[in-house]
């Protein structure tokens, strides 16, 4: 099972300024470790919201984009994983143990796969190409 855990973020996450060195090297070992234990698929930080915008989508084709920064900084995203794990306890046993300070706050969602919907709708033609765009992005840069 794949699981995308968001990190939540927070004041200091929304001021731009980067981690310690001390909370970088912690959360390295931490990656480390799940690397080392073959299931971190991804793990990437986000840059505050003051740098993002959203897309808005009106109907007929119309957009409107919304600059950030966004208010409610705890409702949005720091940061996150991709992790594959055998179930959720084993999601939950090994986000434990990540480095965060009290009253952080993860969210941890399994990653809806093509087996989770009906046969019907789902084509084998679908099947075939939706296999074909994951490895096609899985691919490293350049291959």
């Amino acid at each position: 099972m794949r699981f995308m855990v968001i990190v939540k973020g927070n004041a200091e996450s929304e001021t731009g300024k980067p981690p310690s060195p001390k909370d970088l090297a912690e959360m390295g070992k931490f990656n480390e470790e799940l690397i080392d234990a073959g299931i971190m698929l991804v793990g990437e930080g986000l840059r505050e919201s003051a740098k993002g915008f959203k897309l808005r989508y009106e109907g007929k084709g119309k957009t409107t984009i919304v600059d950030g920064p966004f208010t409610e900084a705890k409702e949005l995203v720091a940061g996150f994983w991709i992790i594959q794990v055998k179930d959720r306890d084993e999601a939950v046993a090994w986000m434990r143990k990540a480095p965060f300070p009290p009253g952080s706050e993860l969210e941890i969602r399994q990653v809806a796969e093509t087996s989770d919907f009906p046969a019907d709708p789902v084509s084998d033609e679908y099947l075939r190409r939706e296999q074909q765009w994951r490895e096609s992005t899985q691919k490293p840069a350049g291959n």
